[in-house]
């Protein structure tokens, strides 16, 4: 991967209309995170439990949304070498094809990276400054899920990049993106050890709210779990892309 590459896949994103896809996540997750604010009579601001409400929020809102908009953008970035074979064209101008994966996942990842940090960012001063929640936010938790699910968000990317740059048939991603969805929301009814089966299972053991009886609490997250998830999909990139550099055209 060079710099050159990462560049060209930047340029590539003015025609496939990622900035697009990355709004629609962001709204997309606003929409549900603030939803418990606007439609709950039991919304208090004066209690610390409002900050939960929106934690609980975005724990739903991020794992109903992502993985399904995750598998457009790594489907649209990549399937455009596809269709204009520019696995070979790249390869003639020094670019391998695990390489230029490794590109697409270091633009789409700041793309990723931003995305899930202004929409945290976004639902902090909507509850401080537009709800007026009065007693002090939880930094130190929500600064902890935003970044769970940032590595996750990451982790799902980098395994999409992978199966659309394998699979011609983009339906093939996108499905298992659908599938994500549904396996990330179930999950938080699961136990934690069927969570850790599926990469969208870690959703679940990020969450940092949720209903316990008729009340929303903070919920703790699994970091070692999840610092565990970017390990091993971090070498699963790494080796599938080297074995990519090394499979003949």
């Amino acid at each position: 991967m060079t710099a050159r590459a990462v560049v060209n896949e930047f340029a590539k994103m003015r025609h496939l209309r990622v900035g697009l896809v990355a709004t629609i996540m962001v709204i997309g997750v606003l929409a549900l995170s603030l939803f418990a604010v606007v439609s709950s009579p039991d919304f208090d601001p004066d209690s610390p439990q409002a900050w939960n409400a929106l934690l609980a929020g975005m724990s739903l809102g991020v794992p109903l949304i992502s993985p399904l908009l995750l598998a457009v953008l790594a489907s649209r970035q990549t399937d455009i070498e596809h269709q204009g074979n520019g696995w070979l064209l790249q390869s003639t101008s020094g670019i391998t094809p695990g390489g230029l994966c490794r590109a697409k996942f270091a633009a789409l990842g700041v793309i990723v990276t931003a995305v899930t940090i202004v929409t945290s960012l976004i639902v902090l001063v909507f509850g401080k400054v537009l709800a007026g929640i009065l007693p002090p936010a939880p930094l130190g938790h929500w600064a902890g899920f935003t970044l769970c699910m940032l590595v996750i968000n990451l982790a799902v990317l980098a395994l999409h990049i992978l199966l659309s740059a394998k699979v011609e048939n983009q339906l093939v991603a996108l499905g298992v993106g659908v599938l994500g969805c549904i396996l990330a929301v179930f999950s938080q009814g699961l136990p934690p050890a069927t969570a850790h089966v599926t990469p969208w299972g870690y959703y679940s053991l990020a969450q940092a709210a949720g209903y316990q009886g008729d009340q929303i609490q903070a919920m703790p997250i699994s970091y070692p779990s999840i610092a565990a998830l970017a390990v091993i999909v971090g070498l699963v990139f790494a080796v599938l892309t080297v074995r990519f550099d090394r499979q003949e055209d």
